[in-house]
């Protein structure tokens, strides 16, 4: 059955991707040949984050590099929490900028971490707000983990300063990252992620996240738009791939993100190709973190490759809104 207020045109796929060859994209490499060589549209990104999780800016300054950076339309999805929203909403009135409420849940899915965005949600719905606190509180407990394992091998106060380099109610993995390159174990946060912080090094603690089908739940009974994040990061076979978007889709999913801050050129081209097939709208958004990764900035985005069908333009969205 086609989306209601979609026009997504249907053809067999005839390739697939194997997403060992994921690189973060540049600036240059998001506006490529034939079929996505459109002039670059800043007005939707709909994929950030703040200080609220492990973003390093503040809501309200996001939302003002935002808007100087030319975005109309931003989303804030922080990670399994919604504490940005309200400064966000503030700072947006402010500037003249619309202000697409949103997180970023984390989802294990066939033994993965996935991520989900939720746009348009209400954050004032119970259901969303009772599945994000029971994340929360697995992430409090995986933080105070990852620093006991830490100083099992030899790396004391991990987790004493990556609660500092929060800030806010979450820590992550990224903030124990942040502890790392300041002790001088790695030159930067990428190294230390392949040192200390993935599956078999001493920092690594196995994540136990929502379910798919529960995690779109909470994000329907808010009010909100299912999106898978960045599909092509998670180093899938075509065939898992494949499985990953059509159960997706089978539970809720409305939308993927087609251009991403982490996909190249090519793997946006494909994401577009696998949105049409499965009839899914498509979204983008930069995955912004903070002025740190200056190869990714905020609205700085190619604009959906041609045939696609944007999830802003669809009824779904004006619903919702």
């Amino acid at each position: 059955m086609m989306l209601k207020g979609a026009m997504v045109p249907h053809f067999p796929l005839r390739f697939g991707i194997r997403a060992g060859t994921i690189s973060l994209a540049l600036v240059g490499l998001l506006a490529g040949p034939v079929g996505y060589n459109r002039p670059m549209c800043l007005h939707h990104d709909l994929h950030t984050h703040s200080l609220a999780s492990d973003g390093t800016l503040r809501p309200r300054a996001l939302v003002e590099r935002a808007r100087q950076a030319g975005v109309d339309v931003l989303a804030l999805t922080d990670h399994d929490t919604l504490d940005g929203l309200d400064e966000a909403q503030a700072a947006a009135a402010d500037v003249g900028l619309r202000l697409v409420p949103g997180v970023e849940i984390s989802v294990t899915w066939s033994r993965l971490t996935i991520h989900i965005l939720g746009l348009q949600v209400d954050r004032a719905c119970s259901e969303l707000r009772n599945g994000l606190q029971g994340l929360q509180a697995f992430r409090d407990w995986r933080a105070e983990e990852m620093g006991r394992r830490l100083a099992k091998a030899g790396i004391e106060g991990g987790f004493e300063r990556a609660r500092e380099l929060a800030q806010g109610r979450i820590v992550s993995r990224t903030h124990f990252a942040r502890f790392l390159v300041e002790q001088g174990r790695a030159a930067s946060v990428r190294d230390v992620f392949k040192h200390y912080l993935v599956n078999k090094k001493p920092g690594y603690v196995s994540g136990q996240w929502a379910g798919l089908e529960e995690a779109l739940g909470w994000i329907r009974a808010a009010g909100g738009l299912p999106v898978l994040a960045h599909p092509a990061r998670y180093r899938l076979t075509a065939s898992k791939l494949r499985r990953l978007i059509g159960e997706f889709k089978d539970c809720g999913g409305v939308a993927m993100e087609v251009v991403s801050g982490s996909h190249s050129r090519d793997e946006a081209l494909t994401m577009a190709a696998y949105s049409r097939s499965f009839e899914l709208y498509a979204s983008r958004g930069t995955d912004y973190h903070g002025p740190e990764k200056p190869w990714v900035e905020l609205g700085r985005l190619a604009e959906l490759p041609d045939g696609c069908a944007a999830l802003w333009d669809s009824e779904l969205w004006q619903q919702a809104a």
